[in-house]
């Protein structure tokens, strides 16, 4: 991308403008360093008229009929598919990432507003006898309301179509709250929506700066009913308790520390190519990231020996170089602390086989294979968020088990073997999500979100929209 062109200001009611007292704050591409844009930062105020404009719009937009609802989001499914390549471009120069993930993240991410323009006019419904025969049992969903949907910078498309693509199919109106690195792809989905012709307040765009105090003030609003968030496990922490205060409705989708297990007798041809899937799609930077590489003794030697060979194919640079396959992090923090990392596990025994830090420039680290890494060390008990694979021998399956189940994770895992024995040791992985000789598992026909402290809730497949509807049941006379 040689310029951006996009709005880089807030969305509200219908209307981009500039914040209340005129603070901007910059926008990098993280693989140069260089400026990509200013944008509007939010004050209180801007947040306040954010959640008013979606509060006023509410009544309407929730009473309008799911068939019109249906058609909106077609639309921006078919506007987000023709601005597919720009959408991407805008994902590469604000996120870092390489050109192949940036645009399967933005085709992907069209792929919500598909699914979620379906299930729309297909709101679940129910109607009864009850057992004792003195009443009727009807069950039905009303849209919950005005919501605030929090996204990270990681998957700065997808997970802000994932979030709003449910809330307005199911009636809410909403606030989003992009990371501060990539509001640039955020306002760029806003400004589909309003291509589409989204009705004035039903989708506001709000840029907080400090994000603290903002959240806290929404969440304080009685018309505010919804909180989606994805993020770390320690904000998440933060946010039930600030929205315990007034009962808000809670999803979390948030930290994971993914188990990777190669059973005996697996299929090394497949575990290779789903190791490198799960451990190097976005560049690591996926809560879903193959974090904790357990390989059985049998295949151990070869299977770092197959995977070296394919992480040497990898092509480190500028996602704006559309054949490199390896982009940048998305700041020299998160750089760092992947270096950080690799630094620690070697002080404690593991050995580098390939990459390590290197001197590039920005915020580009190279991949990176670690062998001999103990279980529970500190790589193998912190999510990496970063191209590196941390390879665990083991000698015993159920030992492989409980090395896999043993973290207050439990967002995806993988298991690569012959298919009676991956299945068998699957339904055991305490995981909300497991691929079974798979390495890629999101898809938004089906239900993303985990277990233990990865969260509360799902997002995609048939349970997304419900997260935003509130069951009511009706008790009608015989």
């Amino acid at each position: 991308m040689t310029a951006y062109e996009g709005p880089t200001d807030l969305f509200i009611n219908g209307a981009w403008r500039a914040g209340a007292d005129g603070r901007r704050f910059p926008v990098l591409d993280p693989a140069t360093g260089k400026l990509l844009a200013s944008f509007a930062a939010a004050a209180l105020e801007d947040c306040e008229a954010a959640v008013d404009a979606a509060g006023d719009a509410f009544p309407s937009w929730s009473a309008t009929p799911p068939r019109e609802r249906s058609e909106l989001l077609r639309r921006v499914f078919e506007l987000m598919t023709a601005e597919a390549e720009t959408l991407a471009a805008i994902i590469v120069a604000e996120n870092g990432k390489a050109w192949p993930d940036a645009i399967v993240e933005a085709k992907y991410s069209a792929e919500f507003f598909r699914w979620f323009a379906e299930e729309a006019v297909r709101i679940p419904g129910e109607y009864r006898g009850s057992p004792s025969g003195d009443k009727r049992i009807v069950v039905t969903h009303q849209s919950i309301g005005v919501s605030l949907l929090i996204t990270p910078w990681n998957f700065p498309a997808a997970m802000a179509a994932r979030k709003i693509a449910p809330a307005l199919a199911a009636g809410c109106t909403v606030v989003l709250k992009p990371a501060s690195e990539t509001p640039l792809t955020a306002a760029f989905i806003v400004e589909l929506l309003n291509r589409a012709r989204v009705p004035a307040g039903v989708v506001n765009l709000v840029t907080p700066k400090p994000v603290g105090p903002a959240v806290e003030s929404m969440l304080a609003d009685a018309r505010v009913r919804k909180l989606s968030f994805t993020g770390s496990t320690e904000v998440g922490r933060q946010l039930l308790a600030s929205s315990a205060r007034r009962v808000v409705s809670t999803s979390m989708e948030l930290g994971g520390n993914a188990p990777l297990v190669v059973l005996p007798g697996a299929d090394l041809d497949v575990a290779i190519a789903g190791t490198v899937d799960a451990k190097m799609r976005n560049g690591g930077s996926a809560c879903t990231a193959a974090n904790r590489i357990y390989v059985h003794a049998s295949l151990h030697e070869e299977f770092l020996a197959r995977l070296t060979d394919r992480f040497l194919a990898f092509t480190l640079g500028p996602g704006s170089t559309r054949s490199n396959t390896l982009g940048a992090l998305v700041s020299q923090r998160e750089r760092d602390k992947v270096a950080e990392l690799v630094e620690t596990a070697v002080g404690e025994g593991a050995t580098i086989v390939l990459g390590g830090a290197d001197e590039s420039s920005g915020c580009f680290y190279p991949a990176t294979i670690l062998k001999g890494v103990a279980h529970g060390s500190t790589i193998n008990s912190t999510e990496i968020f970063g191209p590196v694979a941390a390879i665990v021998r083991y000698d015993d399956v159920e030992d492989a088990l409980l090395m896999a189940n043993d973290s207050e994770f439990g967002l995806s895992a993988y298991v690569f073997g012959p298919e009676g024995d991956a299945v068998r040791f699957a339904f055991r992985l305490q995981s909300g999500m497991v691929g079974v000789n798979r390495g890629v598992i999101s898809d938004p026909a089906a239900p993303f979100g985990g277990v233990k402290q990865s969260g509360l809730g799902r997002e995609g497949g048939f349970e997304g929209i419900l997260e935003f509807l509130e069951t009511q049941y009706l008790s009608l006379p015989a």
